[in-house]
């Protein structure tokens, strides 16, 4: 069966055969050469009008896909894969089985299947970005995102995450229980060991990064030179000469806020695949997926020099990225720590004497080890177990007697002293009335 085009075609060639026009105004009318309008017209003198339908009409394409594996993508996308774009889809099919076909080919597949992808065919929106940084390192975004990282196969974890501002490349990634500095901690030190030092963070206003306002100062202490408190990440990015810059809204730090959207669809995905199902798993997984993120979604930086400083040595980030709590010291050279006495031990093995009322910095690093800073020194701590008291044996006392309780008849309790219905009572009231009746006393 003939098409429109081709229809037109035949009522065309037909008035060239009948010699209703001529070659060059059929050729012009098709919008063809005239050598092409002279082969049509002797086509359809020799096999009629079904010269001008396509050849490959009702054909299957040599490189078509087979059915077969046209049904082995429509199975994984609607369980393992289920929720990944058709991006994605293409990526893991290549990855894991072997299959190589392009994204539009997939969503073809999906459509003739009657599978919906959420990710198709979203509307477009109309932003206005803020210009990247020009080289990598001048700026990082960090944040937070909680989610069911897991599915149903663990407990929902919050996701840390920095980012390059320049680049879009992931500098840090670590997954804990809940969003805290330790998680914040954990990214930083990836991102100094892995990259450098950043020239700047952006971050939030959440309490971890900047003091509550109830802690910030007033113009008067402002004027006088007084600065606030800061927090113990701010301390810490102060210490690597880090300016700490506070985002005001989330579309200030948008790079990364949409970081969260696209890890939400695909590494929730990849971990699914992965079988992970615990917050360790979670976090060895994380450095393979970072490198095949940023070999995927990294962009070139404005300025190929980069802006990151070299950082400090990995001893010296053992001291500097740790939880610090200040201790005194008592009188017999120990520190009190969640309630455990402590001291300090010198790099001989012998235990240091501290004067009296000494302030002492308790450094808790991410491995979880314990040591302190006094003078600017470092020493290892060993936990001081005091010897137990001997308890004298104890004297067993005699109980208190009790006193006397009365009888529930007891003339005490009775305001005039009677007691009703006492058989006693009654009898002496009886002797009493016959010594007066007889005038007795």
């Amino acid at each position: 069966m003939l098409n429109q085009k081709e229809l037109r075609r035949v009522h065309i060639i037909e008035k060239v055969i009948k010699g209703e026009l001529l070659i060059r105004e059929a050729a012009q009318l098709l919008g063809l050469s005239s050598r092409q309008v002279k082969r049509l017209k002797k086509g359809v003198n020799d096999q009629g009008d079904a010269f001008l339908a396509h050849k490959n009409r009702g054909r299957k394409p040599s490189h078509a896909v087979s059915k077969d594996t046209a049904d082995q993508v429509v199975s994984l996308a609607a369980d393992s894969l289920k929720g990944a774009s058709c991006e994605h889809i293409s990526e893991l099919l290549a990855e894991y089985h072997e299959i190589h076909l392009s994204s539009r080919t997939i969503r073809r597949i999906l459509d003739s299947a009657g599978l919906v992808n959420p990710h198709s065919h979203r509307a477009p929106r109309q932003r206005r970005c803020r210009t990247r940084m020009p080289q990598e390192g001048l700026l990082a975004q960090c944040d937070a995102s909680p989610d069911a990282w897991l599915e149903d196969r663990g407990p929902v974890l919050s996701l840390h995450g920095i980012i390059d501002d320049a680049t879009s490349k992931i500098l840090g990634l670590h997954f804990r229980p809940n969003e805290d500095l330790i998680g914040y901690l954990n990214v930083l030190r990836q991102m100094l060991l892995n990259h450098g030092v950043p020239q700047s963070l952006y971050c939030d206003g959440h309490s971890i990064f900047f003091p509550s306002p109830k802690n910030s100062l007033s113009i008067e202490d402002e004027l006088a030179g007084k600065h606030a408190p800061l927090t113990q990440f701010g301390a810490i990015l102060g210490e690597l000469g880090i300016n700490h810059i506070h985002a005001r809204s989330p579309q200030a730090k948008g790079r990364i806020e949409r970081l969260w959207g696209t890890l939400q669809h695909r590494l929730v995905i990849e971990l699914r695949l992965a079988g992970v199902s615990t917050m360790e798993q979670a976090n060895a997984f994380l450095p393979s997926f970072i490198e095949r993120f940023n070999q995927r979604f990294a962009v070139n930086a404005a300025q190929p020099v980069l802006a990151f400083r070299p950082a400090p040595p990995e001893h010296a980030l053992h001291t500097i990225i740790a939880l610090k709590e200040q201790r005194i010291a008592c009188n017999d050279s120990t520190i009190s720590y969640h309630r455990k006495t402590y001291q300090l031990i010198s790099q001989k093995g012998s235990a240091v004497p501290l004067p009296n009322k000494a302030r002492i910095m308790v450094l808790t690093h991410l491995d979880g080890s314990m040591s302190a800073l006094f003078n600017g020194q470092p020493f290892a701590l060993s936990e001081f177990v005091r010897p137990a008291r001997i308890q004298e044996p104890s004297t067993t006392h005699q109980p208190k007697p009790k006193g006397h309780k009365p009888a529930p008849n007891h003339p005490w309790r009775y305001h005039n002293g009677r007691v009703p219905n006492d058989p006693v009572q009654a009898y002496f009231d009886r002797h009493i009335d016959r010594h007066l009746s007889a005038g007795t006393g």
